[in-house]
């Protein structure tokens, strides 16, 4: 490549060809390698306007979704060397966008069409891509809204409409020098024996992109009651509640399935998941708070 622009996310470098900042994915700033940064390449971004077909080979197709950022709909599948993602706007006559990932050493190349394409679909191409490479790192894109408080994180999982963000909010609210991570993508890494969250450039329709991690405090799964009640969560149960929230596309392979199945049964050896029914007040917020930074700062 003539050029190259590195970026530092989860502590993994993901080289492009394009200055991701300059074409308008302004979450990636914050990310942006310096001089003192370990350029270890992890993951290689390459714009093609020819792609070899035959690296691309389809064998089956994983999983179809609709993205809702670019109104467009996408699809997975598993490749002679990979993994293929296609992703094409309803509202457009147009040949889909494709992204292509080889395994072996994690070269992504795409057919992209900067001059015209919608930002979302290279950010949300890039997502899934990267997802693919953080498999093999121990590492999960959770969706969730996350939190930061005395040091340590804690992830709020539900389905969208759930209240993540507002619950995070009462917590910014009501709970003191509590500050917002990351709004819907946060990634969780196992390094060495200890669970951490980092903030990510993929941060849903909240401008909020920090290049820092800390310690998991506790996953906490949200849903709508009429009196706030906590429970923390067991086995399956716990599972359960954790798993809905890794990236769905994912789902049906089974080479990313089980990379997903062992970082999250490694994470929840260390790890609380609790279960909060509540109403949208400041009370729920501190139930919660109380709870999980509490049992944070205890032998479990």
């Amino acid at each position: 490549m003539m050029a190259h622009y590195d970026y530092i996310i989860a502590d993994l470098c993901l080289r492009t060809d394009v200055d991701l900042v300059a074409y308008g994915l302004r979450g990636f700033k914050p990310f942006a390698a310096t001089e003192q940064d370990d350029h270890r390449v992890d993951c290689l971004v390459a714009v093609l306007d020819d792609m070899d077909n035959d690296s691309r080979a389809i064998i089956s197709e994983l999983s179809q979704s609709y993205v809702a950022e670019a109104n467009a709909d996408s699809r997975f599948f598993k490749t002679a060397e990979g993994y293929l993602y296609s992703i094409k706007p309803l509202d457009e006559d147009c040949e889909p966008t494709l992204f292509h990932i080889r395994l072996a050493d994690h070269r992504v190349t795409t057919n992209i069409r900067l001059e015209c394409c919608n930002p979302a679909i290279f950010r949300f191409g890039i997502w899934i891509m990267f997802g693919v490479v953080l498999a093999e790192h121990r590492a999960i894109a959770i969706h969730s809204s996350v939190i930061e408080s005395e040091g340590r994180g804690v992830l709020f999982l539900g389905e969208s409409g759930t209240g993540k963000s507002t619950h995070t909010r009462l917590w910014r609210e009501n709970i003191e020098g509590a500050k917002l991570l990351n709004d819907d993508s946060p990634i969780v890494r196992i390094v060495g024996d200890e669970v951490r969250v980092y903030g990510s450039p993929w941060s849903g329709k909240t401008p909020c992109y920090k290049a820092l991690s800390y310690p998991v405090a506790g996953f906490c799964r949200l849903s709508q009651a009429p009196e706030n009640r906590i429970t923390r969560l067991k086995g399956i149960a716990a599972i359960g509640a954790l798993l809905p929230s890794a990236p769905p596309q994912f789902a049906h392979d089974g080479y990313l399935q089980d990379a997903i199945l062992t970082t999250i049964g490694c994470t929840l050896m260390s790890v609380p998941v609790y279960h909060l029914a509540c109403l949208p007040n400041a009370e729920a917020a501190e139930l919660s708070h109380k709870t999980i930074i509490g049992d944070a700062t205890t032998i479990r």
